[in-house]
């Protein structure tokens, strides 16, 4: 197979002035990617540890691989304050003893708590203070690890004018078999290393809100397990840990904003763009595209808002002259290829051609490769990038079919 004139695998970049997401093809400099996130993030290491970076660097990603990927985010904030003090003023236990420094944390450090209970007949439970709004969707996660139990439970709660309290959302998460019991919420968990999950709950919160919201850690069972990172934030998917230390009107992490030019990579009338990436589900479209900077001219992939469903696209002129939608399972790798060139468009989709098209022309003036709309506006990426490949050359279906085979 043809080398590509761009690939980008992540494997290197460079933080500080002009942060640089770099490429493997070429290896010149010039389709090198700017990056942009204005604050600090976190990420999984190679060595499984969760790590600080600050402003401007990009994040090559580990969790669950032996090969890094590009972590692209959204602005989030975390609303638990003291997010790894569950000793300060944000936290209230009640029927459970909590011991700080008690276990190596998910980041190397001895910084884990214990969460211990000795009772058979009452809720043992450990109570975050949440400022939240009503009608909203929120993720909440937290890092667990067994000790003598190794079932635990989150509750989201409200409560009520008398002072009862009542959950919208609650999952029971068993470590030992690692299975998940869910009510009125979704769930899951990621495995880290070292014993540690990354327990999620997403759950919509009441409307109105009746009181204090909170939210609950519990045992139902004698024993201890250890915790740390607490987060809440509003959306239907979980990110990247966000340190809060004691801010309860939350920490926030910005988005992170990745795209290359140069118009002698991009401007070719015969090629094909590959894209290997898992894409979150955002409730919102999500575009990787080469463009001229306009709507008017590029080829796009786009993730559907549904999360159900991603389209291939051509635009010429302002016009559409390819155009496809076909099924795609988010929160999973997909490896999907447009080839383009005179009255000859291809979409394929995890090894098998799924449309083509035998008539229309194909944009020219193309300078861009973004991960968003064309004016880095709208419409960013959310997900992980594995591998972005551009093509002068179209493909044989033998070809694409082998590259776009998970």
């Amino acid at each position: 197979m043809t080398n590509p004139k761009l690939a980008l695998i992540p494997s290197g970049y460079k933080g500080g002035t002009n942060p640089t997401v770099y490429s493997i093809l070429p290896n010149d400099a010039t389709g090198d990617f700017d990056f942009d996130r204005a604050s600090e993030g976190t990420r999984i290491r190679k060595d499984g540890l969760i790590e600080e970076v600050t402003n401007d660097v990009p994040r090559l990603d580990w969790l669950n691989s032996n090969c890094p990927s590009l972590l692209l985010e959204p602005q989030r904030t975390n609303l638990q304050a003291y997010s790894e003090n569950f000793s300060g003023l944000a936290w209230t236990p009640a029927l459970v003893t909590i011991t700080a420094n008690s276990n190596i944390s998910p980041n190397g450090e001895l910084t884990a708590y214990k969460i211990e209970s000795d009772q058979t007949n009452f809720t043992a439970e450990l109570r975050g203070f949440l400022q939240i709004n009503a009608n909203t969707e929120y993720t909440y996660s937290l890092y667990v690890k067994a000790g003598t139990t190794s079932v635990c439970r989150i509750d989201l709660t409200d409560t009520l004018s008398g002072g009862a309290s009542y959950y919208y959302g609650r999952v029971t998460f068993d470590m030992a078999t690692e299975t998940l019991t869910t009510d009125l919420a979704t769930a899951s968990f990621d495995k880290l290393d070292g014993g540690w999950y990354r327990l999620k709950i997403t759950a919509t919160s009441p409307n109105p809100l009746q009181g204090a919201t909170r939210s609950s850690i519990i045992l139902p069972e004698v024993g201890s397990i250890f915790i740390w990172g607490a987060q809440m934030e509003a959306g239907g998917y979980a990110t990247s840990y966000i340190k809060n230390v004691d801010d309860a009107n939350g920490v926030t992490r910005l988005k992170d904003e990745v795209f290359a030019e140069d118009s002698n990579l991009f401007n070719i009338t015969e090629g094909t763009l590959f894209v290997d990436a898992t894409p979150f589900k955002s409730g919102g479209g999500m575009e990787i595209q080469l463009s001229d900077g306009t709507a008017n001219n590029r080829h796009t992939i786009q993730y559907q808002g549904t999360g159900t469903s991603v389209r291939a696209l051509t635009v010429r002129g302002g016009t559409i002259v390819f155009s496809d939608y076909n099924p795609l399972t988010f929160d999973q790798r997909n490896k999907l290829a447009i080839t383009f060139k005179k009255d000859e468009f291809k979409f394929y989709v995890n090894g098998s051609l799924v449309h083509t098209d035998t008539s229309g022309d194909v944009p020219t003036g193309l300078d861009k490769l973004t991960f968003s709309n064309p004016n880095l506006t709208g419409t960013f990426m959310e997900g992980k990038i594995h591998d972005i490949r551009v093509y002068d050359k179209v493909l044989t279906q033998t070809e694409a079919i082998q590259l776009t085979t998970i």
